[in-house]
C-alpha cells in the first residue's frame, strides 16, 4: 500500500455524543438526569468544549450504549490509530476536501498495474483529478457506496474519462449512470473480488464493498464502508438508527478481524480495533 499521512479522526467527542443523543432518542436534559453528570457539561461537551473526565465518560456511555472503552480514548484525545498491515494489492486514499474535513474515495489495483477499480468519485472531476496518481491511467469498474454529492460527484464524467466499461450503485440509488449491484453479489476483475454489502442506516441506499485477492491465502481484504463507519465513529443516522446499528453490527461481525476498513471520512483503520474501541461498537 503507499504510504499516505493519515488525516484526523472524522468525530470529535462532541459528535460522537450528538449522534449517540439521536441513536438513543434521549435529550441532553434526560442524560443529565438519569446519570447525575451537570447538563452544563454535557453541553459543554457538545459545543466542544469538553473536559469531561473518563469517571464521567463511563456514566453517560451506558444511557447511550455506547462502548466506554473507546468513549474514553477519544475524550482523552488517545482514539488508537491501528498499524495497517500489508494488503494482496495496492490502495491509493484519495483525499479531497470537505467542508472542515476531508471525503475519501479510493483506488484498488494490482501493484504495477495501470488499471484500477474506483470506489466513490469525491465531489466532482476536479477535486478527483488533484489528487488521481498519475500511475493509474485507466478503470475496470467504479463503484459509489452511496450518492451524497461529496462521495458521487461527477461519476458519468469519471467513467467518460477514464473508459470505465461498468459503474455500480446501491439498488435504490439514482446517480445518472450505473447499475445496482444486489446484496451479497461479487463482481471479479482479475483475481480481485468485489463484493457488495447492502447497509442502509446512514442513507437509505447505501453499500459497502469489501475488496479480496484470490489465491492469497490469509491475506487481508479491503472493506470501502462509505458513510456507514469510521474510525472512532458512525455515519449520522439520516435514514434510519434502528437500521444504521444493525448494518453496523452486521459488518464488523461479517468479516475477518484482520479487515482494513477504508471509510469515507476519516483514516484507515481496522476491524479489530473498531470492535474493541468504537464507541457504537456492537
Amino acid at each position: 500500500m503507499n504510504q499516505i499521512l493519515p488525516p484526523a479522526l472524522e468525530d470529535e467527542l462532541g459528535d460522537v455524543l450528538e449522534k449517540a443523543l439521536r441513536l438513543s432518542d434521549l435529550s441532553p436534559e434526560a442524560l443529565a438526569a438519569c446519570t447525575g453528570v451537570p447538563l452544563a457539561r454535557i453541553s459543554d461537551a457538545i459545543d466542544y468544549r469538553s473536559d469531561l473526565t473518563c469517571a464521567e465518560l463511563q456514566k453517560l456511555a451506558g444511557p447511550l450504549a455506547l462502548n466506554d472503552v473507546g468513549l474514553c480514548a477519544l475524550g482523552s484525545g488517545a482514539y488508537p490509530k491501528p498499524e495497517i498491515g500489508a494488503l494482496p494489492f495496492c490502495v491509493w486514499p484519495l483525499r479531497m476536501p470537505h467542508g472542515i474535513g476531508v471525503a475519501n474515495a479510493y483506488l484498488v489495483g494490482e501493484c504495477g498495474s495501470s488499471r484500477a477499480i474506483l470506489f466513490d468519485t469525491g465531489a466532482g472531476i476536479d477535486a478527483l483529478a488533484a489528487v488521481w496518481p498519475a500511475s493509474v491511467r485507466a478503470l475496470d469498474a467504479v463503484f459509489l457506496t452511496h450518492v451524497e454529492p461529496e462521495h458521487a460527484g461527477g461519476l458519468c464524467e469519471v467513467v467518460a474519462r477514464f473508459g470505465a466499461p461498468v459503474a455500480f450503485i446501491p439498488p435504490g440509488a439514482t446517480a445518472g449512470c450505473g447499475g445496482p449491484i444486489p446484496d451479497g453479489e461479487t463482481r471479479s476483475f482479475g483475481p480481485l473480488d468485489v463484493t457488495a454489502f447492502f447497509t442502509p442506516g446512514h442513507a437509505a441506499a447505501h453499500h459497502c464493498y469489501l475488496v479480496t485477492r484470490r489465491g492469497s491465502p490469509g491475506g487481508a481484504g479491503l472493506l470501502v464502508s462509505g458513510d456507514l463507519v469510521f474510525a472512532g465513529s458512525v455515519g449520522g443516522a439520516y435514514f434510519c438508527r434502528d437500521k444504521l446499528r444493525a448494518s453496523l453490527r452486521r459488518m464488523l461481525t461479517a468479516v475477518p478481524p484482520a479487515t482494513v476498513i477504508a471509510p469515507g471520512h476519516g483514516p484507515l483503520t481496522t476491524v479489530a480495533n473498531e470492535l474493541r474501541y468504537n464507541p457504537f461498537s456492537p
